[in-house]
This record gives C-alpha cells, structure tokens and sequence, in this order.
C-alpha cells in the first residue's frame, strides 16, 4: 500500500506546495518547452514525500494554462492488468481522436494485447500517434504516478513517444518511489528527488492540521518527523511515542503489518533501537539487547524499515520508528529504556532512559535529569530534561525551582506557546518574588519577539516591584530587557520609565538567591563587568545622547582599547562558565576573576547592543558574531531573537551585505518555525533593505501579509523605522525617487521628531539625499538640526559622517564642499565603507557638474572599487553611469564578468542558466541549496543582472 500525505489545500493566487517551489517551478517550466529542459521528468521520493500533492498542483496550474493533462496512477494490487494505467489516459475527450488513428492503432489501445513482441510494439506506435496527434494543436502533459506500480509495457510505450516526438510540446512526467523499478528512461531525460522539508515549510504544513499542537509538542513533533509531509499530519493526531510525539491508528497498521512480519527478536531489536533516540550507536543498542549477532537486523533490513550503514541504524521512515515503539506492550517499553539507561555512557542519555521507566515522583532521578540538563549544550533538549525533572521531584520548593529553570531554558529555546504552558504552572506552584520575577521575564521576552510590546514592558513592570528582595543580578537582567523592549517599542512612556526601572534594580540585594549556573552556560551575567555593561544598556535607552564614547570600553580587553574585539577571544571549548564562582555565597561586587568580557552568549549580546548605540562597529560584531554562533548552535532562538536584529543593522551600515543576507535566511526561517510575526517582520525588512542594496530588485518589493497584519507597527516603531528606510531604499533603487522621498520622510515627524530615537537618526543622510533630489531641502534642514542637536557635544565617528553627508546635501551650497570634505577627511570613518563610498558618490556629483571633471573621476573610482567590493550593485551601477557621464571610457582589455567569478561561481551560474533549481545544482556540487543561493546573489551584482532569466540570457550570448 502506498502512503500519501493529505492534500494541502490551494485557493486562487496563494494556492502553493509548502517547501516544494524549486520543484514545481522546475516541472512547469518543461511544461512550458523552455530551451534546455528536458521532455521526460522522472519525480522520486519515498512514502509520504508529498510526490502525489505536488503532481496534483502541478496538473491545476497546467490545466489553468492551456495544457491538456492525461493523469494515470499505478495500482500495486492489480499489477497484472496490462492496460489499468493506458485506459485512465483514454478520458472521453481522447476517446474522440482515436477515431483518426489506423484500425490495428485503435485496437491496441482499446483491446487486451498479449505479451508477445509484436503487440507491444504495435501499443508503442499507438500510443505514439495518439500523443502525437494530441500535441498537434496544443501542450501535453502525461502524468503517472505511483509509476512502479504501472505495467511496464504502459511505461515503455510513453517513453518511447517521447523519444520519438521531440520537436512536439509533449512532457512525460513520471512520478515513483525508486528509479530502479522504472524502465530505462530516454536520454537528456531529468529526475528530481523530492527530499525532507526545510524546517520553516514542515512547521507550517504541522500549523495547517486541524489538531496541530503547541509548545514542547510541538517542537517533538518537528524534530520526529524529520521533514516527512505524511509524519508530520500522521504524528499531529493520536497516542503518544516514544518522545512524547503523537501517531495515528491508519498509519501505525500499515507499517505495523511490516512490523508482524518479523521474527519475534527482530522487532525486539527495532523496539530498542527505537526507543535508544537518533543519533544511538548500533553497539550501544545490541549492548541492551544483549546480543552481537547483526544478523538481528537482517529481516527488518530486508523490509526496507531500517538501513545499517557502519555503527550507525536509521529507520528508513520516521513512522516505521513510531510503529516500532508503540506496537510493543508498556512493560516491554520500561525494560527496554532500564537496559539502555544500564549501558549508557552519557549523564543524559541515562537520565532520559530512567526518566521513561519511572511512573510516580523520584527524587533522585529527577536530580539526575536536572544534572544533566545543559551538557550537550542544546535549549530545547534542557527544558524538556528540566521540565522532567520538574514533573518528577517529590519536594514543592524544589519542583518550583526547576519549573523556573525549565521557564528561563523554555525562554531561551523562543517558543512562546512553551513558554506560557509553563509560565502558568510555575505561578500555579509558587510565589516566591525570584520566580515570579523569572516568570515575568520570559514571559515578557516572548511577548516582545511576537510583536505585543506594550503588554511585556507592563509585565516587567509589575514585576519590578519585587526587584528590593531579589538578587541584584536578576533585578538588573530585568532592567535591561525591559530596555531592550523600549527601544523596539520606541514608545517615549517606556523610554521615560527605565531611569525608575533601573534605580529598582540597583536597590536590589546581592542575596545570591539566583542561580545563574542552574540556567545553563548561555545566560551567565553574574560578573561585575556585565552588571555594568546592564547599567550601561538601560542608560543608552533613556538617554541616547549618553551612549556616545561613555560606555565604548565596555567590550574591549583592557590592554587594547582602541582594537577590533576577536570574535573567539574569551571563548572557552569547556565552558569557562562553570569555573567562575556562583552561588549563594558569592557577594554582588566581589573582585571579579572573569575576563574582561565574559563568555556566555547572553553577555555578550548586552555589551554589543551597547556597542551599537554607541556606534562601536568593530565591538559590536566582535560580540555579536560569537554570540550569534554560540546561541544558533545551542537551538536558542529566543536569546539569539534579541542579537540578531542589531548585527544585521551594523553589516548592513558597514556594507557587509552577503554575510548580512545569510544570517537573515537562516533567522528567518528560525523565526517562521517558532511563529515569531514581529521577529520575521524586521527580518523580511532588512531582507529588502539587502535587496535594494545590492541592485538586485527586479519589482516593486512584496512582504508577507499575514505576518505584517500581526504587527502593531504604532507599538514597534523599531520595526517600522526599518520597513520605512527598506521602502524608500527599494523605491530609489527603481528609480522612483518621490516614492523614496515620502517612504523616508515618515521616519520623523511633522515638527522633526524622530519615529525611533535610534534608528531614524541613521537615516538623516539617506532623507536629504531623497529631499534635495526632490527639491525639498528646506523641509528637511530643521529636522538636521534636531538630529544634529540629539547626538549632543560628541556625536560617533558614524553620526559625525552622516550629518555632514546630510548637512551637503540641503545646506547652503557655498558650504557643500566644506561638509563632504569634513566627511571625509576622518580616517575612522573608514569603518563604514559603504556609508562613506556614499559621500563620495554624491561629492562627485557635485564635482562633475561643477566642471571638475578629474576630481570627480579619483572619487568616482574610489567608489566603484568599494561598491564591488562590498557587492554593493546598486551604487555601482550609479557609479558606473556617472563615470561615463564623466567621459571615462571603459577599459577594453577588462576580463568579462563570468571571467571574474571563482570556478566554484562559474559553475552554480552555468548549471542555473541551463534551467536547474538550487536544490539540484547542490546535488551535483554537494552544496546546501542555501549556499548555492548565497552564490548567486552574490554574482548578480558583478554580472550587472538581477533575476535568473537574465543569468540565461548572459550565458547564452557568450
């Protein structure tokens, strides 16, 4: 029986495959009878791949185009009727041309051939002229699915009418678990293999059930199903498995009919291996078992349900494992989790295994859980452990503790439904001002990332009227996150409310009460360093003109203060956390034996936001680099959510844009799978911002309407300051500069106030340049003004750049030249490449009109240089236009662009010119779909070209 994952529902335009566009995109191309692609598809993927959804998608969007689609599908229960499959083609529409064909034609597709030579190539003529004859007035489309369940004279017959009509707009697709149970296909024949889906793709297809789970559920139910479509409908329904994850009865029979076919040791040995978890050694699992025979294996290897490859047995489909698990009695189950926790090596491994066989409270396995909790280093693995450990200690004061430290991991992990599932038990079990407090915060954390920003600063709030009786570390932690939550909000009643916040905080005793080790190693900030850099955060958020070169030694080692911070500086491969001392007896201020900075990743975002608002570039993604690759690593969305905006904002002001690009895809995608609307919301704007750029907008930019309906932009004004600067960006590299003008204005004010205190400020340069193309200077000089007033007596390096770029721009003319040298004549400015090769840019503007046409040349130059070099495309298209504009001719011994790429670039843009989709283009380079992506982004610029049929279009006319 073949398995087929229920069809996801398509209405109007939005109709879509979730994770299955390359393919699509790919077949309906060859449909098409593009140049280059191919007559024969071959569609593979094994049971519950979603190979039946997306040939249905594909014969709608056919069918709306114009296409005639013949659909057949195999039946493995009457394999021997020679025409089950042929006769679905014959739909009465078809039934009418067969009359044109000749008389032994019509017979051998109506009647029932023999098996001997002479009939089969009499089916293969007539199923030739009938397709031939079809493909005559318009396109064709023969689909087959469950294709090795077809007869093979049917097969053969369509295959050999494509070899033999290839000048007719004809496409075979062939739809099959394995290419070896498929005749021999003809050649320039393609397959495509339809794999595991991305993780965003397989959370929205679980979102989409009509029982789909929340929380810790949910995130099970997403690492079992590993990508598999039919798991993950299946595993949304019923009785709990072996990780807490659900089946459903239909599926369990069918794999568990495979499963009864075994000898009775074999389903014991796959009952272990499948209650031993991902990743468990073949030895470890035949240890429990207590054999060495692998011939144990042999049936289940046979059954296509496992696949041994060296020490390592996987299950070759995510609900065979389940099926393993839940067919064997609960008694059975315990004993096989008792000898694996006998044999286990790992702390945790043998914590989970006692875990699952003990029924009531146990202290000392719950100690045990707890224990062990952090030591792979994993979010989402912790809170389960602490939550475990929780469920199963005997004592109320210490259940509360581990339901508060399976909160704070549940916070880090980022998912918010988790995250209040717990929240609510823990004030249900105590009210200890230290949990409330720890509840309010990742409460409040999560309230953020969604977008209610109002609601979480009131969380905090409130709870900081306990911060007197808490320890002082913990009240600071909430301070800064509250500023934290002002600054997104960028609400003036939140920004005037941390000053109290803060002196709340400092207030609090150093009582040691909170246990930042039980939190795990990413969130350690109990160091006097970091209570400063706290401190230094809050006071950057209430007062902004404060930030500037007050706080800018905070995150740098002391013995080189003017120097970029090495990203691994103080990172420590063991985990230097552990050594440092913690604990009820560790005064607040004790001397402080840590490095200057310290290592925990939650650290280390609180010195890079403060870096930020000081305009500290090169600390800032010291900081924040390291931290975005511990956190990422650890599965901690929820910390790495409140890094990952401002890193992304320092590589795009200093023009790092692919490195910018790669880390907002791989957040994206994180924020997608956890429902995090606000997060993906910024995400999408710094995407666009990217995109404008680098020169690689084609049209009028499209965000994702669900997303930007859950966002209450009035109450985010730092996500609407960044979707306003990527309109106006996006619009001016279209070339509509009112748009661009009225995209930007609306960062500030009608009487000059800035939307965000931050943000709009690093836009001013960006606003005059809109304002004095649109001749609206005057509009914007008082607002100059304002900003320049705002940044105080000692404005950044940064600041310093962009109001003199601003102020050449809608100032007095006779005082132009004045502003752009001042701009940049500062050597540090240097810093901000991309920033200053604007200067230069619209200083050479200046100079070509004024006639000084040599001097505009030298910054012209200059700036073509850094635009390529950033892959800036944008600027060096302009730059490139008013070089010409100059009268510089182009050197005509300059290699072409493809001559410029890398061999590895040369490749991925040959193969994608030829028409073949990321995912296939890493096949055969064995790249990740994602790396050839960033590829190709990054040559589009350097070929001047800005969508893939243009990249057809250069290969073609070299």
């Amino acid at each position: 029986m073949t398995l087929h994952p229920p069809q996801q529902p398509m209405t109007g335009h939005e109709a879509t495959v979730l994770g299955r566009d390359d393919e699509i995109e790919r077949i309906l191309r060859c449909v098409a009878r593009e140049p280059g692609t191919p007559q024969t598809l071959l569609l593979l993927g094994g049971e519950g791949t979603g190979r039946t959804t997306v040939l249905r998608h594909v014969r709608k969007r056919a069918a709306a185009d114009g296409v005639l689609v013949l659909s057949a599908q195999g039946w493995a229960e009457d394999p021997g009727h020679a025409h089950a499959c042929l006769r679905q083609l014959l739909t009465p529409q078809v039934r009418g041309e067969l009359t044109a064909l000749p008389a032994a034609q019509q017979r051998a597709l109506t009647a029932l051939p023999g098996a001997d030579d002479g009939d089969r190539a009499e089916l293969h003529a007539a199923v030739t002229a009938l397709l031939d004859r079809l493909a005559a007035t318009r396109p064709v489309l023969v689909c087959v699915d469950d294709a090795d369940q077809c007869d093979r004279a049917f097969l053969e017959a369509l295959l050999t009418a494509a070899r033999l009509l290839p000048g007719r707009p004809l496409t075979v697709l062939l739809a099959a678990r394995h290419e070896a149970d498929l005749p021999g296909s003809p050649p320039g024949s393609e397959t495509l293999r339809l794999g595991p889906l991305g993780d965003a793709p397989a959370a929205a297809l679980l979102d989409r059930q009509p029982t789909a789970p929340t929380g810790r559920r949910r995130l099970e139910i997403l690492a079992e199903a590993e990508g598999n479509p039919l798991a993950l409908v299946e595993l949304s329904r019923g009785v709990p498995g072996p990780t807490g994850a659900t089946r459903h009865p239909l599926t369990e029979h069918v794999f568990g009919v495979r499963l009864d076919a075994l000898p009775a040791r074999t389903r014991r040995a796959l009952l272990y291996a499948a209650a031993a978890g991902p990743g468990e050694t073949v030895g470890a699992v035949m240890a429990a078992l207590g054999t060495g025979d692998l011939a144990v294996w042999a049936p289940a290897e046979a059954a296509a349900l496992v696949a041994l490859v060296e020490d390592r047995l996987d299950f070759r489909h995510p609900l065979a494992r389940s099926a393993a698990y839940l067919r064997r009695p609960a008694k059975e189950r315990q004993q096989a989790h008792r000898d694996l926790a006998k044999i286990a090596v790992l702390p945790e491994a043998r914590a989970r295994h006692l875990a699952a066989t003990t029924v009531g409270p146990n202290a000392f396995v719950a100690a045990l859980l707890g224990d062990s909790a952090w030591r792979r280093g994993d979010a989402v693995a912790a809170t389960t452990a602490l939550e475990q450990a929780a469920r199963l200690s005997p004592q109320q004061p210490v259940r509360a503790r581990r339901l508060a430290e399976a909160l704070t991991a549940a916070h880090m992990a980022g998912d918010p439904g988790w995250v209040r599932e717990l929240y609510g038990r823990l004030l249900q079990e105590s009210a200890d001002p230290e949990h409330v407090c720890a509840a309010a915060g990742a409460l409040a954390s999560v309230l953020s990332q969604e977008s209610a920003q109002r609601e979480a600063f009131e969380v905090l709030a409130d709870a900081a009227e306990h911060f007197p009786v808490i320890d002082r570390t913990h009240a600071l932690a909430l301070a800064g996150l509250a500023a934290a939550i002002a600054d997104q909000s960028g609400l003036p009643e939140h920004t005037a409310a941390l000053s109290t916040l803060l002196d709340r905080a400092r207030r609090a005793h150093g009582s040691g009460r909170w246990h930042p080790a039980a939190a795990g190693p990413l969130v350690r900030l109990d160091t006097p360093h970091t209570r400063r850099a706290l401190e230094a955060l809050v006071t950057a958020v209430a007062r902004p003109e404060s930030a500037t070169g007050s706080h800018s030694g905070l995150g740098r080692p002391e013995s080189a203060p003017h120097t970029a911070l090495p990203t691994g500086s103080y990172a420590s491969p063991g985990g230097s956390d552990a050594a440092q001392p913690t604990g009820p007896g560790t005064p607040p201020d004790a001397p402080d034996t840590s490095p200057a900075t310290p290592d925990a990743p939650a650290a280390r975002v609180v010195l890079a936001v403060v870096a930020r608002h000081a305009d500290e570039a090169d600390v800032d993604l010291g900081q924040s680099r390291t931290a975005d690759d511990r956190l990422r690593s650890a599965r901690a969305f929820g910390l790495r959510g409140w890094s990952v905006l401002p890193l992304v904002d320092t590589l795009l002001a200093i023009g790092r844009f692919p490195e910018a690009e790669t880390v907002i895809q791989d957040a994206l995608a994180e924020a997608e799978v956890l429902r995090l609307p606000r997060l993906q919301a910024d995400l999408e704007a710094q995407a666009l911002t990217v995109q404008a750029l680098r020169g690689t907008l084609t049209e009028a930019p499209r965000l994702t309407p669900a997303v930007w309906r859950a966002v209450c932009l009035d109450e985010n004004r730092a996500t609407h300051a960044r979707l306003l600067r990527a309109r106006g960006l996006a619009a001016l590299a279209l070339g509509d500069v009112e748009g661009s003008w009225r995209q930007l204005r609306e960062l500030f004010t009608t009487d000059g106030t800035p939307l965000h205190p931050h943000l709009s400020a690093r836009s001013i340069a960006e606003l005059a340049v809109a304002a004095q193309r649109t001749g609206r200077s005057a509009e914007v000089l008082p607002i100059l003004e304002r900003v320049r007033a705002e940044q105080g007596e000692r404005p950044s390096t940064r600041m310093t750049l962009l109001l003199h770029h601003a102020a050449a721009m809608v100032g007095p003319d006779d005082e132009a030249d004045e502003h752009f040298q001042l701009a940049l004549v500062n050597h540090a400015a240097g810093r901000w490449p991309w920033e200053r090769g604007q200067v230069r840019f619209d200083y050479a503007i200046r100079l070509r009109r004024r006639r000084r046409t040599l001097e505009a040349r030298r910054q012209l130059t200059t700036v073509l240089e850094t635009a390529e070099r950033l892959g800036a495309g944008a600027l060096a298209a302009a730059a490139r236009i008013e070089l010409r504009a100059s009268g510089a001719a182009p050197d005509p011994k300059s290699p072409g662009p493809l001559e410029e790429l890398t061999a590895q670039q040369r490749q991925i843009v040959q193969f994608a010119a030829s028409g073949l989709s990321n995912r296939e283009i890493g096949e055969r380079l064995f790249l990740s779909p994602r790396t050839v992506g960033s590829h190709l982004y990054n040559v589009y610029p350097k070929l001047g070209i800005s969508s893939r049929h243009q990249l057809r279009d250069l290969v073609q006319d070299r």
